[in-house]
C-alpha cells in the first residue's frame, strides 16, 4: 500500500507539472529568454541588419552624455511623483465614498462611467484630448479657463504645461481601474467594525483613518506598486500625444528605448536603457516593500 500511494503522490506531482507546462513555456520563451538576451545586446553595437558586435562597456559609456538620457530620467520621475500619489488618493477617496455612501444602482452607475477611460483606446483617448487642449483661444479648456479671465495656455506646446498635462491624463487614465481595486476591499471590510464605531462615538472622518486605511494596507501596497511600475513605463500615452515634444520636454525612458530602438537602429544602446529601467523599476519596487513592511512593524528582509 505504502508503494502505491508513493506512486500515485508521484503522478499527481508529475500531472501537475504538466499542467503548468504550457505557462512555463511561454513565461521562459518570451520573458525570461528575453530578458538575458536585452542585458546580453546592452554590451553590443547591434543594428539588426549586420550581427551583434561586443563593444563592452561602451554603450554604459555614453550614457552619462546623452542628454536623452538625462531628459527622460527626469520627466519620468516627475510623472511618477505626481501620477501614483494623486491617483492612489483619488482613487481610494472615491471607492470610499462609493462604498460607504453610494452602495446602490447609483454608486454602480458611477463605478461604470468612471471605468470607462481604463478600456478607452490610448489613441482615441489622445486624439480626443489633443482637441480638448488645443492651444487656440477657442479651444475647450482654454475656452473655460477663459471664462474666469485666465489667458490660453499653449497646454502641448510648453514645457511644464505639457508634462503636467500628459500626466493629469494619466490620472485620469487610470483612476478607475484602481478606485475597482481599492472598492473590492472595502467591501471586505466587515461592517461590524463601522457599526461598533459608530456606537463608540466615531465619525467619518475616525472611521477613515482608523479602520479603513489601516485595512487597506495590502491593497495600498498593490495600488502603489504597480502604479509605479506603470508610469515608469508610460509611452503611449506620450508617443501618440507629444511624441516626446516639445523639444524634450515630455521624453519618457521608454521613448527613448523606442526611438533608438526602431528609430536610429541601436539595438544596442537601446538594450543598454532597457537594463536601465529595469534596474529603476527593481530598485524602486524593494524600497516601497522595504517601507510598507516597516509602517507594519516588521523588519525588511
Amino acid at each position: 500500500m505504502s508503494r502505491l500511494n508513493r506512486a500515485r503522490r508521484s503522478n499527481g506531482g508529475m500531472s501537475g507539472y504538466l499542467f503548468i507546462l504550457p505557462s512555463l513555456v511561454l513565461l521562459i520563451a518570451f520573458h525570461i529568454i528575453p530578458i538575458f538576451m536585452t542585458v546580453g545586446y546592452s554590451f553590443c553595437s547591434y543594428n539588426v541588419l549586420q550581427p551583434p558586435e561586443f563593444v563592452g562597456l561602451l554603450n554604459y559609456r555614453a550614457l552619462l552624455s546623452d542628454p536623452y538620457i538625462s531628459s527622460s530620467l527626469f520627466n519620468t520621475g516627475v510623472y511618477t511623483l505626481v501620477v501614483v500619489p494623486l491617483q492612489t488618493l483619488i482613487s481610494m477617496l472615491i471607492a470610499y465614498v462609493l462604498a460607504r455612501k453610494c452602495a446602490n444602482r447609483w454608486g454602480n452607475f458611477v463605478r461604470s462611467v468612471l471605468f470607462i477611460p481604463v478600456i478607452t483606446s490610448m489613441i482615441l483617448t489622445s486624439a480626443v484630448w489633443r482637441l480638448l487642449l488645443s492651444s487656440d483661444p477657442e479651444g475647450v479648456v482654454n475656452s473655460l479657463i477663459g471664462l474666469v479671465g485666465l489667458g490660453p495656455v499653449n497646454w502641448l506646446g510648453s514645457r511644464w504645461p505639457a508634462l503636467f498635462s500628459v500626466c493629469l491624463i494619466g490620472i485620469w487614465k487610470n483612476v478607475g481601474y484602481f478606485m475597482v481595486i481599492f472598492y473590492a476591499g472595502m467591501m471586505d471590510i466587515p461592517a461590524s467594525l463601522y457599526e461598533a464605531a459608530t456606537v463608540d462615538g466615531a465619525g467619518a472622518a475616525r472611521q477613515f483613518f482608523s479602520i479603513t486605511l489601516p485595512m487597506l494596507k495590502p491593497i495600498t501596497y498593490l495600488v502603489v506598486t504597480l502604479g509605479t511600475i506603470w508610469s515608469f513605463q508610460v509611452f503611449d500615452l506620450v508617443y501618440t500625444l507629444t511624441s516626446g515634444g516639445p523639444g524634450r520636454s515630455t521624453m519618457t525612458l521608454v521613448l527613448t528605448i523606442y526611438n533608438s530602438a526602431f528609430k536610429d537602429y541601436k539595438m544596442g544602446y537601446a538594450s543598454m536603457v532597457s537594463v536601465l529601467l529595469l534596474v529603476i523599476v527593481l530598485a524602486v519596487s524593494m524600497v516601497q516593500k522595504l517601507a510598507f513592511r516597516q509602517k507594519d512593524g516588521t523588519k525588511g528582509g
